[in-house]
């Protein structure tokens, strides 16, 4: 996906940034649907979604070794 490639090439403040945005965004369309003066419906779901995907990055980020020389844990558990 050309979006999700875009994404992963951000900083991690620009992805705090773009998900600040997103978030008013999401507000102020919400506030749109609900009286009827929504003009594209679709945009709802494409902005929940780009938050979604963000917050997949950060976590991913965060969950990543923070060392590139240490050893992957292993998700199967304890070996001997």
């Amino acid at each position: 996906m050309a979006q999700t490639e875009e994404l992963r090439t951000r900083t991690d403040d620009q992805l705090v940034d773009q998900l600040a945005e997103l978030k008013r965004e999401q507000f102020n369309l919400r506030f749109q649907a609900a009286t009827n003066q929504i003009e594209k419906p679709s945009r709802v779901r494409e902005v929940r979604r780009t938050i979604a995907r963000i917050r997949t990055l950060q976590n991913e980020r965060t969950r990543a070794p923070k060392d590139p020389k240490s050893p992957a844990r292993s998700a199967g558990g304890a070996k001997e």
